[in-house]
């Protein structure tokens, strides 16, 4: 029987559709892996470098301390107001599937330091991308907020969307935030802080 002979070009288009195969397996075992690899590779843009603190990419070039990572724990308020703990928290919720309730509220801080002059076409864009009952990143309220929040949308004023993000910061206060503090994700950014500091 002949023996099958190959081209060198021929092997070389084999070997590159195995490769193709290869990678396309790479990628996918990627997004199976857990949530801890994505945060590293989120911190890993967001922070350059780990020394004795973390280095944000942020211009003012903020240092990320073991000491503002433990003053999350004090209160959702205190995570939410620091720029780091946005981004780490919105991560969190993401591989929770729940990171529209971050995002509207971040939406919301925005939305009242608007130009009144700018408010109208704001209240339209943050009610259809997350109240309106379609919406693609819709928040968990009521049927009765939903209403209520549509009508105030209308004649659209700063405090429009105030009950809506009351409701989902309680939301986020009682569901996630506790969900949170023992993850895996804040505890070994925690631990690795603390482990630089003692250094």
């Amino acid at each position: 029987m002949p023996g099958l002979f190959f081209s060198h070009n021929n092997m070389t288009e084999l070997n590159g559709k195995e490769d193709c195969k290869l990678a396309e397996g790479k990628v996918h075992k990627k997004k199976q892996k857990a949530f801890g690899a994505d945060l590293k590779s989120y911190l890993k843009c967001m922070v350059p470098h780990i020394e004795s603190g973390i280095k944000t990419s942020n211009s003012r070039n903020v240092m990320l301390s073991a000491e503002e990572v433990i003053q999350w724990s004090q209160s959702l308020e205190k995570l939410l107001a620091s720029q780091s703990g946005q981004g780490v928290f919105r991560e969190f919720l993401k591989s929770e599937f729940s990171e529209e309730n971050i995002e509207f509220w971040l939406a919301c801080e925005d939305y009242k330091k608007t130009k009144s002059d700018h408010l109208h076409g704001k209240a339209e864009k943050i009610y259809a991308e997350f109240v309106q009952s379609d919406a693609i990143k819709q928040i968990n309220i009521d049927y009765q907020m939903r209403e209520a929040t549509a009508k105030k949308a209308q004649d659209p004023t700063h405090t429009s969307f105030d009950e809506a993000q009351k409701t989902v910061y309680i939301l986020m206060e009682r569901d996630s935030y506790p969900r949170f503090l023992k993850s895996k994700s804040y505890l070994n950014l925690l631990n690795q802080l603390q482990t630089n500091t003692s250094k």
